[in-house]
């Protein structure tokens, strides 16, 4: 389960493989799509959630402050739907490095010609742009998951209803990314509380993320599980989870009842999604679900490492210890697009660890390898589209 670009190559989508699992008969029939430019271009949906897991101080790099990640969703949908030449609304947050992912993800949308779909689910601040509902606005943001009641049960049960009703009426693939300050912290209690060993390996915004703070607060959450039945997807859903979760754990399980296939753009977040929806189908449909699911990360979430003597986070050792925990075999790939030959440092800074996914920014970037783009073209477009930010000032996209 080692990455490396040169050894984990796959030919026949590109990009680098992260799981030693091989493709199995049922996900080499979808990769023909992925990789076939011919084939048309599937939709790209963006969840934008909210948890006020993402208050706590020092918690998430998505935004500086908790009042600055409050509309981080909201900056980075405008940036993605509008591009960096158009001022926006919402400013983006405050970040310690870097620039938010959401740039390449626009970037790719461009090369592409891909709409961006966007859902609003719980957030603090409604969309002044068109957007999805699936829910009441006003149900607001899911609690800290440290208050063992993060939704009420009635709430995920409508989500998940609604996500595999969604999924049930594709009609061609799907690339789903998110939005979620905070979202890392709540995967890593989705996936302790479904038996997972991942106390360690769940990454985040930051270049070192607080893991003492994220596991302290899903220990809390999860002590206030009552210890006398099995816990389900919707009752570890509704004490420690978030919106964006309920609903594409329902959209993939619906998907599975389609017969398509959805790529799941992001790291810990999207292998929470999965397990949520490999616990809740019937334990023959698991490998029937994985071999419509792929998941695709950007190479600095994949780089990461699990040091033996200083434990660090491992999006690779993740999915090892989640195929192992389902018996399946899951197909997860890096993009190859890296940064060092940009002339921006907010770009470079993705180099040295700070930022690393969101917005779909890995999936996206892959599947524009797939459809023939050129990981030089994707830098130079990159470098281009900060061009266009600094040209109207980058109000608030690096802290002082």
């Amino acid at each position: 389960m080692d990455w490396s670009p040169s050894t984990r190559s796959d030919p026949p989508f590109g990009g680098c493989r992260l799981t030693g699992s091989p493709a199995t008969v049922g996900a080499q029939r979808f990769a023909d799509f992925w990789c076939n430019a011919s084939q048309p271009l599937p939709d790209l949906l963006v969840l934008l959630a909210s948890t006020r897991t993402a208050e706590q101080q020092g918690i998430s790099a998505a935004g500086c402050t908790a009042a600055a990640r409050r509309t981080t969703a909201l900056a980075d949908a405008e940036l993605l739907l509008q591009g960096p030449s158009v001022p926006p609304l919402w400013s983006l947050p405050p970040l310690p490095a870097g620039v938010s992912p959401a740039l390449i993800s626009w970037v790719v949308c461009q090369q592409l010609g891909l709409d961006p779909q966007i859902a609003a689910l719980g957030l603090s601040v409604p969309p002044h742009f068109p957007h999805l509902r699936f829910e009441d606005p006003r149900c607001g943001p899911a609690e800290c998951v440290s208050s063992g009641t993060a939704m009420v049960t009635e709430r995920v049960k409508q989500l998940l209803q609604r996500g595999r009703r969604l999924g049930q009426h594709l009609r061609r693939p799907l690339v789903l990314a998110e939005c979620v300050p905070g979202g890392t912290t709540t995967a890593l209690a989705i996936l302790t509380g479904l038996g997972l060993p991942v106390q360690t390996l769940v990454s985040g915004s930051a270049l070192h993320p607080p893991m003492a703070l994220k596991q302290r607060l899903v220990s809390e959450g999860l002590s206030r599980l009552p210890c006398d039945r099995q816990i389900d997807a919707v009752s570890l859903l509704a004490a420690v989870g978030d919106p964006f979760q309920a609903l594409a754990t329902g959209l993939l399980i619906g998907a599975l009842d389609a017969d398509q296939t959805v790529l799941l753009a992001g790291g810990s977040q999207m292998a929470a999604v999965l397990a949520l929806a490999l616990d809740a189908v019937d334990s023959d449909r698991r490998q029937q679900l994985c071999d419509r699911v792929l998941i695709g990360t950007t190479a600095w979430l994949a780089a990461e490492r699990l040091h033996a003597a200083t434990p660090s986070s491992s999006l690779v050792a993740l999915l090892s210890n989640l195929e192992q925990h389902f018996s399946v075999s899951v197909q997860a790939y890096a993009a190859g697009l890296r940064f060092a030959s940009s002339r921006h440092a907010r770009l470079r800074d993705f180099e040295r660890g700070y930022v690393k996914e969101g917005v779909g920014a890995g999936g996206l970037a892959l599947l524009a390898q797939w459809r023939g783009v050129s990981l030089n073209q994707l830098v130079q477009a990159c470098d281009r589209a900060v061009d266009q930010l600094l040209s109207r000032g980058l109000e608030g996209s690096v802290a002082p």
